[in-house]
């Protein structure tokens, strides 16, 4: 079990607009209310598309890293693309914010922030 807590980083998906508005909204705002630390980034797809550094930042170090998005799938992908992809060992997990709802999300992002995550 690791020691360390989950990194959080939650997507407002500004330009695509794939997740539901209200999702978004519920979700940051849980995360603001919580305290906990988390990364918000405009899009993660412009970010990909961009080639941004600062996706390889993310995954940097040991702790686990829980992402608020959309599909797990495209996710994969779009840090495949940026030339970061995501490791294999089960420290990363996408949260679909288009088919999950905003507090099962928000749930499960503030309970890995707050406790140590289980790596395999």
């Amino acid at each position: 079990m690791s020691d360390l807590p989950a990194k959080i980083l939650y997507c407002r998906c500004a330009f695509a607009q794939a997740v539901p508005e209200a999702t978004k909204n519920a979700v940051l705002e849980r995360l603001c209310e919580s305290g906990v630390s988390f990364e918000s980034v405009s899009d993660l797809c412009e970010m990909s598309a961009r080639k941004d550094p600062r996706l390889a930042e993310i995954l940097s170090g040991e702790e686990p890293v829980r992402i608020a998005a959309c599909y797990p799938r495209a996710v994969k992908w779009l840090f495949h693309h940026a030339g970061t992809p995501l490791p294999d060992d089960g420290r990363v997990e996408v949260l679909n914010m288009r088919d999950t709802p905003a507090d099962v999300v928000a749930d499960a992002l503030i309970a890995a922030a707050e406790s140590p995550s289980p790596t395999p």
